[in-house]
Formats: C-alpha cells, sequence, structure tokens
C-alpha cells in the first residue's frame, strides 16, 4: 500500500503571489468596480470571484506582471460576457414589476438617482466613466482595461459625462 505524504500538495517551487495576500489588497475594489458596472450585489461578488478563480492559475505560475491590473481586466472582461444576459433579465423585472420601483429600496435617494443615471448610459460610456473616474485609473489604464484606444476613452467619457450632467440636472427640476 503506497503511504501520502502530507506534503503531497504542497508545492515544490515559488508559486508567485500569495492568494490571500492578493485578495486583501483588491477584493474591495474590485467588488465596487464589478458592482458599478452591474449594479447588482451578488453579481458584484460572483464577477469578483469568477476572476480571482480564473486568475489564480495564471497568478501562480508568476505569468503575471501587475495582479491588480489583470484581476480588474478579469472584472471587466467577466462583465462584458455577462452583459447582454444580464441587461434582458432586469428590463424584464422590470417590465414585471410594472412599478419602476429602485432595486436598491434602502439606498438614499441620491444614491438611486445616480445609479439609475449611470444605468442609462451606453454599456462602453458606463465602463468608462466607473474605471476612469470611480477606480481613478489614468485613460491609458482605462483603454487596456476595455481593449479601446486613449481616444475613444476620451470621447466616451465626454459624451458620458455629458449625458450624466443632464440627465441628473432634468431630475433636479
Amino acid at each position: 500500500m503506497t503511504e501520502i505524504s502530507e506534503t503531497a500538495d504542497i508545492p515544490l517551487v515559488d508559486t508567485g503571489p500569495d492568494l490571500a495576500t492578493l485578495f486583501a489588497r483588491h477584493h474591495q475594489r474590485l467588488l465596487r468596480i464589478a458592482f458599478l458596472l452591474c449594479g447588482d450585489d451578488r453579481v458584484a461578488e460572483d464577477l469578483v470571484a469568477d476572476a480571482f478563480a480564473k486568475a489564480y492559475r495564471h497568478l501562480a505560475r508568476g505569468r503575471v506582471a501587475d495582479p491588480g491590473a489583470y484581476l480588474r481586466r478579469a472584472v471587466v472582461n467577466g462583465w462584458k460576457r455577462q452583459l447582454g444576459r444580464r441587461i434582458r433579465d432586469r428590463e424584464r423585472a422590470r417590465r414585471l414589476r410594472g412599478d419602476g420601483a429602485p432595486a436598491f429600496e434602502d439606498a438614499s435617494v441620491e444614491r438611486d438617482r445616480v445609479l439609475a443615471a449611470l444605468a442609462g448610459l451606453p454599456v462602453r460610456q458606463r465602463a468608462v466613466v466607473v474605471l476612469r473616474f470611480l477606480d481613478d485609473l489614468s485613460e491609458a489604464d482605462t483603454a487596456a482595461a476595455l481593449g479601446i484606444s486613449p481616444g475613444a476613452v476620451k470621447t466616451h467619457a465626454h459624451r458620458a459625462l455629458t449625458r450624466l450632467r443632464t440627465t441628473l440636472q432634468e431630475d433636479d427640476r
């Protein structure tokens, strides 16, 4: 009978950054990004968990130069993959509710207004606003995270901010 060593699961080589450290360092920021992109706490948690799970293999092998950027990109890519289905589900739920009730009943009115205005933006504009202004990324980093040019980031940001200003000012009237 072969005896299994207690250390059989411990790798013999350096596996790169400690996942617990990366999780502690990046989890809250990634959750905020994911929430602002999708507008749903549970979906945001799933996006972040999927990003860590999918990134672990690459992180453990030392293939990632900047784990924070890698994880952020994984969250954005996960959101993009789920976006079509999530938008259809949200619209279907809104039609079924019929009353236009806010999704965050315990949230403040101001938060609801801003989230509604953000949700009203086209997908690319919303992603640019979240990454560029709410996660404080540079234009180049935002472009890299979304796979677009820095010029496109500027254009989307300008259009999004103009639309947000208009929407929020109309709500104040």
